[in-house]
């Protein structure tokens, strides 16, 4: 929010240019030289009786602009000048809850259960949604922030595998896809949100409402059959597919079959967590284990290392696009609605093309795109503004997509015995370039041109890493190590 200060009655009012044989200090004449007191109201001048010098004062009261927003996180707790480091925080420490979110759920969710973190996950993070609206500390609301980014994490994480384990091939894309308009759908409501509710308490608490509306819906889903028969659990994931079949009318093979297929499937996961040593692993092993398992294997590296890069790409260049397009001079409602219904578009044509181009080109398409529309973008005059706005806009679109696609990508090539690993250790990598993405914006801040150019070049990294992968359209999900290492990628049945 716009801000100015709050000067105290005593304060030097009349002028602020140095009246004639007038006596500053150092700081004071830097500072009217600058006028930098009056553009970031940060301090006030005050006029000493016996010597007549100007004295520059820190501001300590500020009155903001209320014009857009009637209260803000900034303007009640007076978030600028030397406090302004709090609000970088603010929006950094949500972040920083995902990064810790995507550890514990690569671990937690492969040990427990997709369906059980997420439960856990999503009641927890309902609670501190509606509850932190209405702290009273700064402090407080930073550490429900923080919570809301591990909860929020792992309540995607582990809802996403949970749904691509349980669905038949044929529609794993589109509704792997689909998941994800919502979150392209949400700015825009969000937008509509703000704009009738300007208080940023009523607003938080606003948007939260809708979590107690799904939490009914987690009693209605089940535990995925998959990683039940991975982890041994096999009566209970038969239990699970009978009830599928009988909902989607199918006949399943004899009990004693499935049977058979599971205890392979748990086997060949017990074999790679075994040490040379007889019984079972110690605590040191498996930590070992669990840190190595990704890199372990020649496909599970080139796997592990290649959706680290292209998660970390995709995340530093969505992030960085959508902060630098804010200083496109629109309307925050109406730069909301554009930027969701930018990604929309970006979403179809994923969920349209996924399944007959396959993940891997179009996932390649949309990193080259983004690469040539950025690249391209500083040679764009100046006076040609619609057509910079465009470029940045396209280049938007396709970091969009890519962003979901590498979703679903990451989900069929890793093995269900590790998927949660994976994908934990992949989105690691996308929050470090979330984190990342501000300080490029930043450090480049007087040459706007570079930003497009560092993000342009990164998509074209991500391309060209796409061509050691394979495809996976129309395969079936490997459940193990061992699996995806010795079988190829055979079309499901």
């Amino acid at each position: 929010m716009d801000h100015t200060c709050r000067s105290p009655p005593h304060a030097y009012t009349s002028t602020f240019d140095p009246l004639p044989n007038t006596t500053l200090t150092p700081s004071t004449t830097t500072a009217l030289d600058n006028t930098t007191h009056h553009h970031t109201g940060c301090s006030y001048l005050v006029e000493e009786v016996t010597t007549g010098r100007l004295l520059e004062e820190p501001c300590t009261a500020w009155d903001f602009d209320t014009s857009v927003f009637t209260s803000t996180i900034t303007s009640e707790f007076q978030l600028v000048c030397g406090k302004k480091y709090v609000l970088a925080t603010y929006q950094s420490i949500f972040m920083f809850g995902m990064v810790v979110g995507a550890v514990c759920n690569s671990f937690l969710a492969d040990r427990y259960g997709r369906w059980t973190m997420l439960v856990i996950s999503t009641v927890l993070e309902t609670v501190v949604a509606v509850g932190s609206a209405w702290l009273p500390s700064i402090h407080a609301i930073l550490v429900a922030r923080f919570l809301l980014g591990v909860m929020s994490c792992i309540s995607l994480q582990a809802g996403y595998i949970l749904v691509l384990e349980i669905v038949e091939v044929k529609t794993r894309s589109r509704l792997g896809l689909s998941l994800f308009m919502s979150m392209s759908v949400g700015p825009i409501l969000f937008s509509m949100c703000a704009y009738l509710v300007r208080d940023w308490r009523w607003l938080q608490t606003t948007v939260s409402i809708p979590f107690l509306l799904f939490l009914p819906a987690l009693w209605v889903m089940s535990e995925s059959p998959r990683w039940m028969a991975v982890v041994g659990q096999h009566q209970r994931a038969m239990k699970e597919m009978k009830k599928a079949a009988a909902w989607n009318k199918v006949t399943l093979p004899p009990d004693n079959e499935l049977l058979t297929i599971m205890r392979s499937v748990h086997q060949q996961a017990a074999r790679r967590t075994k040490t040379k040593a007889e019984g079972s692993p110690s605590i040191s092993a498996k930590i070992v284990n669990y840190i190595t398992v990704l890199f372990r294997t020649p496909k599970m590296r080139i796997i592990t290392i290649i959706m680290c890069l292209d998660y970390f790409i995709v995340s530093m260049s969505f992030f960085g696009l959508t902060l630098g397009a804010s200083n496109l001079g629109v309307n925050p409602f109406v730069f909301m609605a554009i930027s969701g219904a930018v990604e929309i578009v970006g979403k179809v044509f994923c969920i349209l093309t996924a399944d007959c181009m396959g993940r891997k080109k179009i996932l390649f398409l949309n990193f080259s795109v983004a690469a040539i529309v950025l690249l391209a973008h500083p040679l764009v005059s100046d006076d040609l503004k619609w057509l910079t706005v465009v470029l940045v806009m396209v280049g938007k679109m396709s970091m969009s997509c890519a962003f979901n696609l590498v979703y679903l990508y990451n989900v069929e090539l890793a093995p269900t015995e590790i998927r949660s690993q994976s994908m934990g250790a992949s989105q690691t990598a996308a929050r470090a370039g979330a984190f990342v993405s501000p300080y490029i914006l930043s450090a480049l801040e007087a040459y706007p041109w570079a930003v497009s150019v560092v993000i342009g070049m990164a998509a074209g990294v991500g391309a060209v890493s796409l061509l050691a992968l394979w495809e996976t359209k129309n395969t079936r999900l490997k459940d193990t190590v061992a699996d995806l290492e010795g079988l190829t990628h055979a079309p499901a049945t």
